[in-house]
């Protein structure tokens, strides 16, 4: 399968992390890529402001709880692939907002394949589900393919429809579409309602003098954490094969959220000393004995996945895909782009770089 300039992309979900990584590195192997915006009032366009200048790429306006916007769209580009990142993504808040979580992940999966059926565009487009580790909830590590999956939230249930939807459309009409199970990824870029930037945006602030402590939820939920830089690649390699298929992507290395803090805090020389257990522990500053780090129960999950180890044995094989960035390398790169960002470099192309 060639690749080229001739080829185009859409990318559900361009303006978050993946989806603004994915587009670089497709403009950079010369496609043309769409990328899919949700009308808002505000301007979320942070992270690919330096790709509107761009002529190979462009922005469309649809919505993935409203078929009707994405046929139009699929009719307007027939693109050659499609790649569906957009999702009502942070996992405690589809506690709170179960049904949107599942229009948005779930029925809006199934609406773009439904495109793809409808309007007769399975023998061109090639389809990617952004699929999560979430599904397999508590199933027993290391994760692969072949792992139960175990759905503990609202979010993973709404991702297992997608997941099984693929799968259904896949084998029934006959469309090229792969599920990328994709275990925990983050970069300089990482939404700051997420954990991992939580951590290193506070980690800044508290060198900086601008906030006391930080203030977290279960510091033993383990995670197998990775560069999204080495995952897009992932994303574009399943594609590239002649045979649709799901695959697993991951490290093969779990850390808990307290050795991501004091890997963090140790990036800018901090150790933690960490006293007490359960809610009661707290992370002091090993030198002045200032407390850092304290447990809020507020952020606990109704119900927690507590470790998530991927095997990405069958991508190693089949695709030739490895996770490139170690762990301490990957939260070097956030702690060192949030301290720029309190110095006044707050720019996300370089913090995209930085992602690259």
């Amino acid at each position: 399968m060639s690749v080229g300039a001739s080829r185009s992309a859409l990318v559900t979900g361009v303006t978050g992390q993946d989806g603004a990584l994915l587009a670089r590195f497709l403009l950079d192997k010369g496609y043309t890529v769409y990328g899919l915006q949700r009308y808002a009032a505000n301007d979320h366009t942070a992270r690919i402001k330096t790709l509107l200048s761009n002529p190979l790429f462009q922005l469309r306006y649809a919505d993935m709880t409203d078929g009707g916007s994405l046929f139009a769209l699929l009719q307007h580009l027939q693109p050659d692939e499609i790649y569906n990142l957009a999702a009502m993504s942070h996992v405690k808040v589809s506690f709170d907002m179960p049904e949107y979580a599942a229009n948005v992940d779930g029925l809006g999966t199934l609406r773009l394949l439904e495109g793809i059926r409808i309007l007769g565009l399975k023998d061109r487009v090639r389809f990617y589900q952004a699929s999560s580790s979430e599904m397999f909830g508590n199933a027993p590590a290391p994760q692969n393919e072949e792992t139960p999956l175990q759905p503990c939230s609202p979010y993973a249930t709404a991702k297992l429809f997608a997941y099984w939807t693929v799968r259904n459309y896949r084998e029934s009409y006959g469309i090229h579409a792969s599920n990328g199970i994709l275990f925990n990824h983050e970069s300089p870029v990482r939404g700051e309602e997420f954990v991992t930037r939580k951590i290193t945006k506070a980690v800044a602030a508290i060198e900086a003098g601008k906030q006391e402590c930080l203030s977290i939820g279960n510091l033993d939920s383990c995670r197998d954490w990775g560069h999204a830089r080495d995952y897009v690649e992932g994303m574009w390699m399943m594609l590239r094969q002649e045979e649709p298929d799901d695959y697993v992507l991951a490290t093969g290395k779990t850390y808990s959220v307290r050795e991501f803090v004091t890997a963090a805090f140790g990036c800018l020389g901090i150790q933690i000393d960490w006293r007490g257990s359960g809610t009661g522990e707290k992370g002091y500053h090993a030198r002045t004995g200032k407390l850092l780090v304290q447990v809020d129960p507020r952020f606990f999950r109704p119900n927690e996945v507590n470790h998530l180890l991927g095997d990405a044995s069958k991508a190693r094989r089949i695709l030739g895909w490895t996770a490139k960035t170690p762990f301490h390398m990957l939260v070097r790169d956030m702690v060192m782009a949030d301290r720029a960002a309190l110095r006044g470099n707050d720019d996300y192309d370089v913090f995209l770089e930085a992602a690259e």
